[in-house]
């Protein structure tokens, strides 16, 4: 996670609490790598010919040109483009700290009796993730937000901090994120939605392959020389996103560089929405 987040949960109906219920009590009894498709057939394929905007600090009306939007889960999917709908699924949300801590062993504790933090986002928690059994509770509560962005019209949702166990004082692992995931792609596909990988891009295949990710969403990953990782495991289905405080080199080399996903889009670190001051969107030119 590099980009900037304001999300609030949702409210779901009763109905897609009884459906998530059943999907991760069946997903929890699953041991060994999975052997379900990568997506639903309501779902389709991931549109890798379309310019994207990230908009998660407020969605507005796209510039020409754009064919998807990202939006939070709390916001209106756009009906004349695709929709990505953005989940925080290993942290939680400064509006719902107080709810999470009402079921603390939920929450990850550190050594010191206090619960192990963000230090990049000081008011969200580390989930614990550490058992079948927790993270099939995660994956209940968190699964009200990714049936509800099917509800709401999005076709296909993000699951950001996947790599929430390297900031976890060595207290979760690569495997348990993996495992964790697993259950929101069920989740996701269940209710036919595609799924995107956050970053992360140390995991290599095992999103495609271990948890089903359809797709990948990269922040910054011409800054940090990643985008030959994630298209060798993802292809053209795949989105970037630059922000203007810490480019390497100017955006017109980032679009020349052959490494450089089709999608990939300039933005402001906060990710303002277009009638705030400070707004920048750049996309390279098909």
């Amino acid at each position: 996670m590099r980009g900037s987040r304001r999300l609030v949960w949702a409210v779901c109906s009763l109905a897609s609490l009884s459906l998530i219920s059943s999907i991760v009590a069946c997903s929890a009894v699953i041991t060994e790598r999975p052997s379900f498709p990568r997506s639903t057939s309501a779902a389709g394929t991931f549109p890798s010919d379309r310019v994207f905007d990230y908009q998660l600090g407020g969605g507005y009306e796209p510039a020409d040109g754009v064919g998807g939007v990202a939006r939070d889960s709390t916001d209106s999917a756009d009906p004349d483009r695709y929709s990505l709908c953005y989940v925080n699924g290993f942290q939680s949300q400064p509006a719902e700290r107080e709810s999470w801590l009402a079921e603390p062993d939920l929450v990850l504790f550190g050594g010191d009796g206090g619960p192990v933090i963000d230090e990049n986002w000081p008011d969200e928690l580390i989930l614990d993730a550490s058992s079948d059994q927790l993270r099939a509770r995660i994956a209940a509560r968190i699964g009200e937000s990714i049936t509800h962005c099917a509800e709401a019209g999005f076709d296909a949702v993000e699951i950001d901090n996947l790599d929430s166990y390297t900031r976890s004082e060595g207290r979760l692992t690569q495997d348990d994120a993996i495992a964790l995931a697993r259950k929101y792609a069920v989740i996701a596909h269940t209710a036919g939605l595609l799924i995107g990988q956050k970053n992360a891009v140390e995991l290599g295949t095992r999103g495609r392959d271990e948890v089903g990710f359809d797709f990948a969403v990269a922040e910054e990953c011409h800054r940090y020389d990643e985008c030959g990782e994630y298209t060798e495991v993802y292809g053209a289905a795949m989105i970037d996103i630059e922000y203007t405080d810490n480019l390497r080199g100017s955006f017109a080399e980032v679009c020349d560089d052959a490494h450089t996903p089709f999608s990939t889009i300039l933005r402001d670190r906060d990710l303002v929405a277009a009638d705030h001051a400070g707004h920048v969107f750049e996309a390279c030119a098909p």
